[in-house]
């Protein structure tokens, strides 16, 4: 019998990007509820916030979703936000479902806890091994005290927390904001936008040399649900694809999908980011039999569709 079957189920940021996806991917299992309250009615950055929202829907499992996040440009501009809130929320979250005596808590992580110079691919054994990259390192290091804090909860209360470790995630319904926006959505609403007002060139941060996993995000919800029903270990866990492919190759597949043909140029003025990222995922699989389904083309051809069938709902910023 399912675990997630008849429980109590609250997941933070369930109305975000990935947790629409975590929502439907959960639907299926039959919990006897799926609670995803939002920031204006819990915010959780304030403890009596966060208190009153597990009295209010004593979860029996919490998937926390909920961050505050963003590509380099919006690290680099906002690294003490970035640090205090994700920090906070998930500190004060974890802790609040302690006392209430939560059964089981899933902590979202992110692959910017890697050191930067980390041996690809990379092995959650490394996690500790050096500095994160500088220019998200105030968002990893905040990522990674709520993974101590679990492993430290698990030891001294026997809590069950786990962490998951997603690489970047991408889809239909990601945030296409320019000045907020990953790299893959950031691509595909320049290139469109250069396409379809006949700019003869692009600009792209740094070199193009740095190389990125990506996830669909439909993958990563299902390998998060996977292991919240399935995963009790102590050590995190990544979830990916296990292949990489450099900024520049990622700038010309947009292009070509798009059918823009016009000069790519590169600042170098603007940082590269972490050199490598591409993550070892056998931990996933051997755990809770998790491996990434969607290839790469498709995805990127699904979430071009879905841009281009919805770009009138994206705020403009540019």
């Amino acid at each position: 019998m399912s675990t997630l079957r008849n429980r109590r189920l609250l997941v933070t940021g369930g109305a975000g990007f990935l947790g629409k996806y975590v929502i439907e991917a959960l639907r299926p299992y039959h919990p006897a509820s799926i609670e995803f309250p939002r920031k204006l009615a819990y915010d959780l950055t304030e403890q009596s916030a966060v208190r009153r929202l597990v009295y209010d829907f004593r979860p029996d499992i919490v998937i926390h979703l909920a961050a505050l996040v963003g590509g380099i440009g919006a690290n680099r501009a906002n690294p003490g936000s970035f640090f205090y809130q994700n920090a906070i929320m998930g500190l004060l979250l974890m802790e609040e479902c302690r006392l209430a005596s939560v059964q089981k808590f899933v902590n979202i992580g992110s692959v910017c806890s890697y050191p930067k110079h980390t041996p690809v691919p990379f092995q959650e054994s490394e996690l500790w091994n050096g500095y994160p990259e500088q220019t998200n390192a105030a968002y990893g290091i905040a990522k990674k005290a709520i993974m101590l804090q679990g492993q430290a909860y698990r030891q001294q209360y026997q809590f069950n927390a786990i962490t998951l470790l997603p690489v970047n995630l991408y889809g239909p319904g990601d945030n296409f904001d320019l000045e907020s926006s990953h790299v893959i959505p950031a691509l595909i609403r320049k290139i469109i936008q250069a396409r379809n007002t006949y700019l003869p060139y692009i600009e792209v941060w740094g070199t193009g040399s740095a190389t990125r996993e990506f996830m669909y995000v439909q993958d990563a919800a299902r390998g998060i649900v996977l292991a919240a029903e399935n995963y009790d270990g102590e050590e995190p866990v990544n979830l990916g694809t296990g292949s990489e492919v450099s900024i520049k190759q990622l700038t010309g597949i947009i292009c070509n999908l798009c059918g823009y043909s016009g000069e790519i140029r590169w600042d170098h003025s603007k940082p590269d980011g972490q050199p490598r990222r591409c993550l070892d995922v056998s931990r996933a699989e051997a755990e809770f039999g998790f491996r990434a389904s969607t290839s790469f083309m498709d995805g990127l051809r699904q979430t071009i569709r879905w841009y281009e069938s919805n770009y009138h709902l994206v705020r403009d910023h540019d």
